[in-house]
């Protein structure tokens, strides 16, 4: 696998960046409710010998956070790093960093999932990084590019890639073979709504063929890429493309699969069904390898795939989170802060990290590592998510730049499965009510 795919991206025409480029008073006016704390307000002093770092450690990867600092500490001795549980996901993060912004103490380091960090750089409450850089000794140019350039906006980088991560599909390789499937994932949905059936007849109550996630756990994410494989979006940069043939096709897709066909269910705790055998398939993130692995050991015999992408079409989008430095701690804090975030994610780092959870190594100069390249000869699973970057694109504006959007997408496809609702019904109210967002809180304030 070359270096040039590996690191190589789909934009769309106006790409995040170029939205992000927006000049001056204009982007920065796009003040969004999600977030009540703000930029403003003294800065906080604080001991700048010790860094506080927030984090709901993605992928179950407290031991190995632990394990980074414990290598930040012994280079930099007289700096102690705080490792505090701020939430068991990203939204929870994001409310406890909301809090502390009205008043409260604020972290040094807080990670920021992809429809986070946007709105606190809007607010100025995180810091640009780019002033620092030279003095925490940070070479911009190793990260990976797609990763980095997600946290572009107004010419300034507002955080750094961490747990980066795309979606791939898992399957159950001893249920495959007993249903006579190739040794693969589908190459498209309709494909595996020809599969799907044949897998359930295998399977005893209460099991099911394939199991998506359900809003909190990210459906609105997961399901971006299938949308995208039936010739639909959430959205056209800020235009809403619900309401569309193309995309009302895919939701009732997940609706039959689920209700008529009966193979695909809503499941919460899907890496965790996966593991146990109550799933025979699902879409998870990377960063859910090392759960299904621990889940599957001597249960299930797995693999992984790219999701579906027929005709060559992006079928999949990156996520995960990256980290950020609050605004109004002091210049000395944000130094150590900084050069923390630099080491933990350094090019023996991130590949120890990506080993560990699955997530994405965030450095070029990883895929030169010889650890990492060992680990992908010996684990494809993992190498699944790495040779599929070729076939994955930027996410819909709808989903990462309105406030909210996750969860009012992810709650209406919830209740196209769950509550068996029309698709077209599910997603005009889902329209009504990003519209109302746009209107309101976008449109005035783009330029003219």
């Amino acid at each position: 696998m070359s270096e040039s795919r590996f690191f190589s991206g789909h934009r769309p025409a106006l790409s995040r960046r170029g939205f992000l480029g927006l000049t001056g008073a204009a982007a920065a006016g796009l003040a969004l409710t999600a977030c009540a704390g703000s930029g403003g307000g003294s800065k906080q002093g604080g001991d700048d010998k010790t860094i506080t770092f927030w984090s709901n450690h993605p992928g179950t990867s407290k031991d190995q956070e632990a394990e980074l600092i414990n290598r930040f500490q012994a280079k930099y001795p007289d700096l102690k790093v705080n490792l505090i549980d701020a939430g068991k996901n990203y939204e929870e993060v994001s409310q406890k960093f909301n809090a502390a912004l009205s008043g409260g103490e604020l972290p040094d380091v807080v990670i920021l999932s992809d429809v986070w960090w946007f709105n606190y750089a809007l607010n100025g409450s995180i810091e640009p990084l780019d002033s620092h850089f030279a003095s925490a000794g940070v070479n911009v140019s190793d990260y990976v590019d797609t990763f980095v350039n997600d946290y572009k906006f107004n010419g300034k980088t507002w955080a750094l890639p961490y747990s980066r991560s795309t979606q791939i599909f898992y399957y159950n390789k001893d249920l495959w073979s007993k249903a006579g499937l190739p040794d693969r994932g589908p190459e498209s949905w309709t494909e595996f709504d020809e599969w799907g059936p044949k897998i359930q007849s295998l399977l005893g109550a209460d099991k099911w063929a394939h199991g998506w996630g359900d809003a909190k756990n990210y459906l609105a994410w997961t399901f971006q890429g299938p949308t995208w494989t039936f010739g639909g979006h959430y959205s056209d940069e800020w235009k809403l493309k619900f309401n569309e043939p193309q995309t009302i096709a895919a939701g009732n897709y997940l609706r039959d699969s689920i209700n008529n066909k009966k193979y695909a269910s809503i499941r919460p705790t899907y890496a965790v069904d996966f593991g146990n055998g109550i799933i025979a398939s699902a879409i998870g993130s990377t960063g859910d390898l090392k759960s299904i692995k621990t889940n599957a050991a001597g249960k299930t015999e797995f693999g992984t795939a790219f999701l579906p992408h027929p005709n060559g079409q992006a079928g999949a989008t990156t996520g995960g989170a990256g980290l950020a430095i609050p605004s109004r701690i002091s210049d000395k804090r944000k130094e150590n802060a900084l050069k923390f975030i630099d080491f933990i994610t350094n090019t023996e780092n991130t590949s120890y990290f990506s080993q560990a959870t699955g997530y994405m190594p965030v450095r070029k100069s990883a895929m030169q590592d010889p650890s990492e390249l060992d680990f992908l000869t010996k684990n494809p699973n993992s190498k699944t998510a790495i040779d599929q970057l070729a076939v994955t694109k930027p996410q819909d504006y709808a989903r990462v730049f309105l406030p909210g959007g996750d969860q009012i997408i992810g709650t209406g496809l919830e209740q196209i499965g769950l509550q068996n609702r029309d698709a077209a019904a599910a997603f005009a109210d889902v329209t009504t009510q990003l519209q109302n967002i746009i209107d309101r809180q976008i449109t005035p304030k783009l330029p003219k």
